[in-house]
């Protein structure tokens, strides 16, 4: 993997700035995205021009997003739930359970809840924002209000200042971010993030028990995702 903030080439300077502008973008990116690595140019080729469009859109957004936790979640909430179309595993990818990286969101431009979780939370640790502090959760959403006895299986990136207080809920289906007691319409299920699972209020630190997760964090690797 090529690391964004490694030295440009001398012919790659010979070539002119709009061969430049990815190199350059990559170094303003490192201001802001410190002792975090990211995929190089040539691993987000693969995956499209609308891939490489967004990617670097993403890019000019973490690089430009607020210095408080509040301002980062704002701006990351923001930034997919206006880029990215909601569409069910089965539309994007053909099955029913995918669990996709950033860069096959930007590919498709669509994903389902898990892939705008999943997008967000990296985009947030690469920002540097502490680990125990973002959860993915599953929850049950009452379709219909909060008062139907009907549910859909959906996920939400949840939010602690610290472990004891009310969580902020990041949804891909509401642009703004609200704490938990305005989602009467939500059922938490459980959470979990790197470090921990939580189930009904019970931490437990054997995260590996969760295979899909395992897996995505394997690939992000192998993309040269790294926070």
């Amino acid at each position: 993997m090529t690391p964004f903030c490694a030295i440009a080439p001398l012919s790659l300077l010979r070539s002119g700035w709009r061969a430049l502008l990815p190199v350059l973008l990559g170094w303003l990116l490192c201001l802001a995205v410190t002792g975090s690595s990211l995929p190089s140019e040539q691993t987000v080729a693969r995956y499209g021009p609308q891939a490489q469009r967004l990617y670097r859109d993403w890019q000019a957004m973490l690089n430009n997003a607020g210095s408080s936790d509040s301002a980062r979640l704002k701006d990351v909430n923001e930034f997919f739930n206006r880029r990215i179309t909601y569409a069910e595993n089965s539309q994007v990818w053909r099955q029913e359970d995918y669990w996709a990286t950033p860069l096959e969101t930007f590919g498709k431009g669509m994903a389902d809840c898990k892939g705008f979780v999943i997008a967000k939370y990296v985009s947030l640790r690469l920002l540097g924002m502490a680990p125990d502090k973002i959860r993915l959760t599953y929850v049950k959403a009452r379709i219909g209000g909060p008062s139907s006895n009907v549910t859909q299986a959906h996920m939400v990136l949840a939010y602690y200042a610290s472990p004891t207080v009310e969580p902020l809920i990041l949804d891909n289906l509401i642009t703004s971010i609200q704490p938990a007691s305005q989602r009467p319409d939500l059922i938490p299920v459980f959470s979990f993030n790197m470090e921990s699972i939580w189930v009904g209020g019970t931490q437990n630190n054997n995260v590996n028990r969760l295979t899909r997760w395992k897996q995505l964090l394997d690939k992000l690797k192998t993309e040269g995702f790294a926070f």
